[in-house]
């Protein structure tokens, strides 16, 4: 009788066995099922929507692993550091479901229910659609996942506070789909929907108030939060406003970084190599489309006041610049502030030169100003940084001069103004 029951026990744990095995055969293979051609499509868009909101821009510190988060945002909140989406199970966004980065994108809340802080910019990217959300997610779901802890986030009191934030979301957030006017063109609508939603461009193009909420949806520009560069107006024609623009020109500028009148240069030139210059050609004219339609004319801008005489103290101010600009400048600018086509900007009647405040010329003479390597211009010429040559009354004077030569028109500018313009370089 004992042998009997051992033989039933036996084959009973044979049955077990070999059931668990056929049931972990199954799962080997559901698991290594190639994906649908649904499937790889939609991670291709993915991709490129992801591209389009250069989330790999923000989601990847130097010389880290892509999207494996680390970077470090300073704001005048705190210190906030961005978290890990790839798809692992501890450290990134593995667990979640697609309703889980819905929630996330859509209504800026987190995997377990806490509100997200707008460093995050949910307050945009509420307005991209469930399938382009979907389609983003499947996209980080097929990245390698990356073991990767990032420290918490150095929040300064009051603001680390859930209750103030629900506060300020009542107030400032609201949640929303992008819905298309339809008194507009498809080119518009599309330029619409990628300038103020994936894009999230008013995180940067727009001033903020004292607790760093947008004021407006304008893009009149503003101080970028933890930054020390300055978004232009897209609206103004005395700033970055590309009303009178015709739509190659604004194309040509936003996909390769240069044109025959303007550069980018800075976080504008980043966001062109990292992001934009990967567009399609119809999602790139229809941003250019749309923000041509932004702008105001030159002749509803307010007229810009005549010069007065200039005093002798100031005019001799001037001067020093002068020579310092014929001994560094003139090379590539021209005597005339012409500059190269292409190559080198033009000076004289430059946007970027005279608006107010100086500070991205300030930072470009410090620093050097760099477009963007990009397949439209892969080979970009570039300004060398200055500070390591000239002192910073000279960068000022230098600086002053070229906002009021030529035709131009703007304030001076200080040694202390140049010394407040310094900080990390992005």
């Amino acid at each position: 009788m004992k042998n009997l029951s051992e033989a039933r026990l036996t084959s009973i744990w044979q049955i077990i066995i070999c059931v668990a095995g056929g049931l972990l055969s199954l799962v080997q293979v559901a698991s290594a099922q190639p994906l649908t051609n649904s499937d790889t499509e939609q991670v291709r868009r993915g991709e490129y929507l992801a591209r389009a909101g250069n989330c790999m821009g923000c989601h990847t510190t130097r010389g880290g692993e892509s999207y494996a988060g680390g970077r470090k945002l300073n704001t005048p909140f705190g210190q906030f550091v961005t978290p890990n989406i790839t798809p692992d199970n501890e450290t990134g966004i593995g667990s979640w479901s697609g309703e889980d980065f819905w929630q996330a994108l859509h209504y800026g809340k987190s995997k377990d229910g806490r509100n997200l802080y707008p460093a995050f910019p949910y307050t945009e990217y509420t307005k991209v659609t469930r399938p382009d959300a979907d389609a983003i997610f499947a996209y980080l779901r097929s990245l390698p996942p990356v073991a990767q802890t990032n420290p918490p986030h150095k929040i300064n009191p009051p603001y680390d506070n859930q209750a103030l934030l629900y506060l300020w979301r009542k107030w400032y957030f609201n949640e929303g789909v992008y819905q298309p006017d339809k008194s507009k063109s498809d080119e518009w609508n599309r330029g619409n929907y990628l300038v103020q939603g994936l894009g999230h461009c008013n995180a940067c193009h727009t001033p903020r108030n004292v607790w760093g909420a947008s004021q407006d949806d304008q893009l009149t520009g503003g101080k970028i939060m933890g930054s020390y560069w300055y978004a232009p107006s897209l609206i103004s024609p005395l700033e970055a406003g590309v009303s009178e623009w015709p739509v190659e020109d604004i194309v040509e500028l936003l996909s390769t970084g240069i044109n025959s009148h303007a550069v980018t240069s800075g976080s504008m030139a980043t966001i062109v190599r990292q992001s934009l210059q990967y567009l399609s050609d119809y999602d790139i004219r229809s941003i250019a489309v749309y923000l041509q339609s932004l702008g105001e004319k030159k002749g509803d801008a307010k007229a810009p006041r005549k010069a007065r005489k200039m005093p002798e103290q100031v005019r001799q101010y001037l001067a020093l610049g002068q020579e310092v600009y014929e001994k560094h400048c003139q090379d590539c600018h021209g005597q005339s502030g012409e500059g190269i086509p292409k190559i080198y900007p033009p000076l004289a009647g430059n946007r970027n030169v005279t608006m107010s405040p100086p500070l991205n010329t300030i930072r470009n003479v410090l620093y050097g100003g760099y477009p963007p390597a990009t397949a439209g211009n892969p080979r970009p010429h570039g300004m060398p940084p200055y500070q390591h040559f000239i002192r910073d009354t000279e960068i000022a004077q230098v600086v002053s001069y070229i906002r009021n030569a030529w035709g131009n028109r703007g304030s001076l500018v200080s040694p202390e103004d140049v010394d407040n313009s310094r900080g990390s370089e992005f």
